[in-house]
């Protein structure tokens, strides 16, 4: 399996990727908000409050 940050063969211990660093590098990507899931924005989708009513 390859790493997704550098595409080199993955290790056992940080797996999938290969080493700690692109591990690191991938967490740092998540913090900063990098990575996100297509769909309308949160201020667009009604609170469970409003449905009620």
């Amino acid at each position: 399996m390859a790493c997704p940050i550098c595409n080199k063969e993955s290790t056992v211990r940080y797996r999938p990727f290969c080493s700690k660093r692109c591990a690191d590098v991938d967490l740092a990507r998540w913090l900063r908000g990098e990575y996100t899931i297509p769909g309308p924005p949160l201020d667009d989708i009604p609170s469970e409050d409003e449905e009620k009513h």
